[in-house]
C-alpha cells in the first residue's frame, strides 16, 4: 500500500524525542526518506535503534557549519520540518539577556539557518513544504512565565508567513503548527522540577477544555498532512492543535 509521502526526501530537526521523534516515525510509515537530526547523540542513537530506516545525524541547529554539512549530505529535499526547540521558564524580569539570546537562537534563528540551506533546492525543483513548529504560546496567546518562549514562537509565526509570501509563486509552501500542551519528555522533565509534580500536571491538563494533554502522535499526524500533496493549497497558515485551549 502506498503512503502519502512516498518518494519524498525529508529532514526533521529535533528528531530524537517527543514530537520530532513521532514525526520521524510517521514520515517513515508514510513512505518518506527521513534524515532525523538532533544535537543529543544519546537519544538520537536510541531513535536509530528503534527506527533503523531513518538516516540519523548529530546536528546542533545553532551551528551554521553543521547545518551546511547536513544540507550537503541530504539536499535537495521535498520537506523540511523545523522541530528543534527549548523552553525557558520565567517572566521578562527572570530572563537575562544571555537566556533570551539562547532561546531565540535555538527556536528562531535555527529556522533561518535551515531554511536558507534547503530552500534553494526547493525553488530549483519548483516545489517543497516547510513546516515550522511554533506554539499557541506565541502571538496566539500569552501564558504566565513563558516570556522568552512565547516571544520566540511569535517570531516563528512571523518568519513562516514572510517566507510563505515570498515563495508562494515558486512552488514552496510554508506553514506553522501551534501545539498546546503536549505530553513529551520535555514536559515531563519540567514537571519533575516542581515541588509537587502531580499538582503541576493537573494544572497543565486544566489548560485544555478537552481535559487531557495532547499526544506527540496527534501533532505528527497534522505535520504529515502539511508535508503531503493533500495540503497543496495551504501555505502561510497557522495550524492550532491545543485541545480547545485558545477557543
Amino acid at each position: 500500500m502506498s503512503g502519502r509521502l512516498d518518494g519524498k526526501r525529508t529532514v526533521v530537526t529535533g528528531a530524537a524525542q517527543g514530537m520530532g521523534r513521532a514525526i520521524t516515525a510517521a514520515f517513515l510509515a508514510e513512505g518518506a526518506e527521513v534524515w532525523a537530526v538532533d544535537r543529543n547523540a544519546e537519544t538520537l542513537g536510541e531513535l536509530a535503534e528503534t527506527l533503523p530506516a531513518a538516516h540519523t545525524r548529530v546536528v546542533d541547529v545553532r551551528s551554521q557549519d553543521q547545518i551546511a554539512g547536513l544540507a550537503a549530505a541530504a539536499a535537495p529535499v521535498d520537506v523540511l520540518v523545523n522541530c528543534a526547540g527549548i523552553v525557558h521558564h520565567g517572566s521578562i524580569l527572570d530572563c537575562p539577556p544571555e537566556a533570551l539570546d539562547e532561546v531565540l537562537d535555538v527556536n528562531v534563528t535555527s529556522m533561518y539557518r535551515t531554511i536558507r540551506a534547503f530552500l534553494p533546492g526547493m525553488v530549483e525543483g519548483a516545489g517543497g513544504s516547510i513546516i515550522n513548529m511554533a506554539s499557541v504560546v506565541s502571538s496566539v496567546a500569552g501564558v504566565p512565565n513563558r516570556f522568552a518562549y512565547g516571544t520566540s514562537k511569535a517570531a516563528v509565526i512571523g518568519l513562516t508567513k514572510s517566507v510563505a509570501a515570498d515563495f508562494v509563486d515558486r512552488g514552496v509552501r510554508v506553514n506553522a503548527v501551534c501545539p498546546g500542551t503536549i505530553d513529551t519528555p520535555s514536559l515531563r522533565d519540567r514537571l519533575a522540577a516542581f515541588d509537587d509534580p502531580e499538582s503541576a500536571l493537573r494544572d497543565f491538563v486544566a489548560r485544555q477544555p478537552m481535559g487531557r494533554l495532547g499526544t506527540a502522535e496527534e501533532i505528527a499526524a497534522l505535520v504529515v498532512h502539511l508535508a503531503s500533496d493533500e495540503s497543496g493549497f495551504t501555505t502561510g497558515a497557522v495550524h492550532i492543535a491545543d485541545g480547545g485551549m485558545t477557543t
